[in-house]
């Protein structure tokens, strides 16, 4: 499937699905946020990590200045200057949302959108399939650091964070009670429901303290009439236990652990822990 992508005078035909040249075994797979850039080197014959940087920017950023970053990263290191087998660019945003399969109409795309979502006019919208799921994810990527990528790499994958992380667990939870897993961020943290191994919930949240975290937390559980001292909670992402967002989070509810690599397909990353850096270690 070809889309057509426009940045101001520029435009390129970019295909969606991987379909790249296999000039080496080795895979790429780049997570963007507005706090940060992840970058990873696997071979997917062993999912061994050849190669891994991640840059946490201490403020939130623009598409153009995460150009630079990336720009800059590139130049400093060689590894990301070769071919690869397969590219895989992945946005953690919080401009996305979820629907149902039956009822997506790709030319409504923007309509998902604009009720929670500040869009501009011009913004491309894209979207995802979870597969076996019914479930759609639409999202604006960053279309600058798309075009960069294409004239870099050529055709590559990209997906929304939010894809990653349901097809990863839904094909792995079958578990009939509710389960509510928390993804942790840089400033936000998303936060995904299942009952008997389907989709309840999916959202995420913006948060300055651990209070704010534990009230969005405990208001979703509420609103699903989940019982915080008996519903098992995981825990991935950027959240270790010395951390105030574990301890007030243990303050409230009490059947709290953290994902272990059962749920992760690459190893460890610079001897981190299983449940660290979740959405890099699973990218489609």
């Amino acid at each position: 499937m070809l889309i057509l992508l426009e940045t101001g005078q520029k435009s390129m035909m970019q295909q969606k699905k991987t379909n790249i040249q296999n000039t080496i075994n080795n895979r790429l797979s780049v997570q963007i946020s507005l706090n940060g850039l992840s970058f990873l080197v696997t071979n997917p014959a062993s999912e061994e990590p050849v190669f891994f940087l991640e840059n946490v920017l201490d403020h939130s950023t623009t598409p153009e200045e995460l150009l630079m970053e990336i720009e800059t990263i590139m130049f400093k290191n060689e590894i990301l200057n070769t071919a690869f087998a397969e590219v895989s660019v992945v946005y953690s945003t919080p401009v996305y949302s979820l629907v149902p399969a039956p009822l997506f109409d790709e030319t409504k795309a923007s309509e998902y959108l604009k009720f929670n979502s500040k869009i501009l006019a011009n913004d491309y919208m894209a979207h995802d399939l979870v597969e076996n799921q019914n479930i759609v994810v639409v999202y604006v990527p960053f279309m600058n650091i798309n075009n960069f990528f294409f004239e870099k790499y050529g055709s590559f994958s990209y997906y929304h964070s939010v894809t990653v992380m349901l097809k990863t667990i839904l094909e792995k939870e079958n578990y009939s009670l509710p389960k509510i897993f928390l993804h942790f961020q840089k400033n936000s943290f998303d936060c995904i429901v299942l009952k008997n191994g389907e989709l309840q919930l999916c959202n995420s949240y913006t948060y300055k303290t651990p209070e704010d975290f534990i009230y969005y937390t405990l208001f979703c559980m509420e609103q699903l009439h989940l019982d915080s001292d008996n519903i098992p909670v995981i825990l991935c992402g950027e959240i270790e236990k010395e951390d105030d967002n574990f301890k007030i989070a243990y303050t409230y509810i009490r059947n709290l652990e953290f994902m272990d690599s059962n749920y992760t397909a690459t190893r460890s990353l610079d001897n981190d822990r299983p449940h660290n850096h979740f959405i890099l270690k699973n990218v489609i």
